[in-house]
């Protein structure tokens, strides 16, 4: 059921783009009975290009579920709040308000609370109840936030751009909760540190939502902030995007740093997206449309590539039971398609060319010398050179590093029936330096192969696709 729902869902979010192209936003009202404001819905090119690449991850992760969770319980309650977040997700980026903005985004969170403690594990626990905590007190500065807004401007609604017209301690306020709220889901510095601990403890597939598309919806509500709340003209005449610059330049460096001490497999992982939030949130900050281009282009690849890393960790996870990095010793040669496939996201990740990790990063080093920042190429770059001392070891201890001999042999779970000891082994191969293969099932490899197709076909293509889709966004928003 979850399946075919969110088929029908990415499906439908498609049959928009004729109306989207054609330069039409689409509207619709709803109007509680004693509330007293309204919640509009709005989809333009920016909510249409999120609410696609959402639907679409969630999708795969929905087809990659049954592989992962054959071993779990309360598969029911999984399945359900699987809806329910995509529910919440999109809401947000479909809300036409603030209020509706802010409606979904605490539904969204609060749904996911119930993913991230699905084994309710005591450090499953831990990490959800900092992950809640957390969250709530982000949603509590989004409604100051909200508030303050309402108060200045006698609107939250997105119809035009500046609803702030000058500057003011209130307005400011305003500002720093929103960001701080927004910058909380979307793991940004000084507020990330429940990201490192909900991700890992998440199963697989929540993870790759959660790194992949939830967090975005936290940089959706920043860009709102920049081009709807306030809008380009404002902050051409403040210098409060002089502070978010610094955190993600902070951003960027802190989660490379952290990743490299990780042992981990999916603790690396997320520290690795806390980095990646910092490239987006420079390129809204930097304030220009090629900028905001390599931001929002980010927003695309990191979802590909970061939602492929999480299902190649969940499949290694069930196939072998191991999820330190140190202890993968030959795994390349037992799972050969998902290490390959891992190893393509790793590539992306770390920005070499043709994949779709290079383009966004070229974009956002041209605008930082175009708005006379050079110090953010170097940012750039170092981030780049820790993102390959952090992900080629993995590729080269799966590939290239023997097993000792007579080693356990790893279980295998398979994707509806789990082993609970090692698979019998003839006498001839117990002394074999060959480990035996142990490949995740087609439908977690299948999700899995799209992901690492899109890493890199739309770059060799004669036209980018989302490259396109994502600069007439940036044309309307300026």
């Amino acid at each position: 059921i979850s399946i075919v729902f969110t088929a029908f869902i990415f499906l439908a979010v498609v049959t928009l783009y004729p109306a989207i192209k054609a330069g039409q936003t689409l509207f619709s009202y709803f109007q509680f009975f004693s509330f007293p404001l309204a919640i509009t819905f709005k989809v333009d090119y920016l909510s249409f290009y999120l609410g696609l690449l959402i639907s679409f991850i969630w999708f795969l992760a929905a087809f990659y579920s049954p592989g992962y969770m054959a071993g779990e319980g309360a598969k029911n309650r999984y399945y359900s709040f699987l809806l329910f977040a995509e529910g919440g997700c999109l809401g947000t980026v479909f809300a036409g308000d603030l209020l509706g903005l802010f409606l979904f985004f605490e539904f969204m969170a609060l749904t996911s609370y119930v993913l991230v403690i699905h084994d309710e594990k005591p450090q499953s626990m831990f990490a959800g109840a900092k992950y809640l905590y957390m969250t709530i007190g982000g949603g509590l500065a989004i409604f100051f936030g909200m508030i303050i807004i309402y108060h200045l401007a006698g609107s939250i609604n997105f119809t035009r751009a500046g609803l702030i017209g000058e500057a003011s301690n209130l307005s400011l306020a305003a500002f720093i909760a929103l960001v701080l709220g927004f910058g909380l889901k979307a793991g940004m510095f000084p507020v990330h540190i429940w990201l490192p601990d909900a991700h890992p403890a998440a199963p697989s597939p929540v993870s790759a939502l959660l790194s992949g598309v939830m967090i975005k919806t936290g940089i959706y509500g920043i860009i709102r902030v920049f081009f709807n709340i306030y809008g380009l003209a404002f902050f051409q005449n403040v210098e409060w995007t002089k502070i978010l610059l610094a955190i993600s330049a902070v951003t960027i460096l802190l989660g490379s740093a952290l990743a490299l001490l990780q042992d981990d497999l999916k603790r690396r992982l997320a520290y690795s997206s806390i980095t990646q939030i910092g490239y987006i949130i420079l390129g809204i900050s930097l304030l220009t449309e090629r900028s905001l281009t390599g931001g929002l282009y980010h927003i695309f690849t990191h979802a590909f590539l970061k939602g492929l890393l999480f299902f190649c960790a969940g499949a290694i996870i069930v196939q072998t039971g191991k999820r330190k990095i140190s202890e993968m010793e030959g795994i390349g040669l037992q799972m050969p398609l998902t290490m390959i496939f891992f190893s393509i996201a790793s590539i992306t990740i770390i920005g070499i060319p043709p994949f779709n990790g290079f383009i966004s990063k070229w974009q956002l080093c041209l605008a930082a010398l175009e708005a006379e920042q050079p110090l953010f190429v170097v940012v750039l770059i170092a981030s780049s050179l820790l993102n390959a001392a952090y992900y080629f070891p993995v590729i080269i201890t799966a590939f290239f590093s023997k097993r000792t001999t007579g080693e356990r042999k790893p279980y295998l779970k398979s994707s509806f029936i789990a082993v609970s000891g090692p698979p019998a082994v003839p006498e001839n191969t117990l002394n074999s330096d060959q480990p035996s293969r142990q490949e995740a099932p087609w439908h977690m490899l299948l999700p899995m192969a799209v992901l690492a197709t899109g890493c890199v076909i739309f770059a060799l293509l004669p036209t980018n696709w989302p490259l396109k889709l994502v600069k007439a966004t940036v044309h309307i928003l300026f």
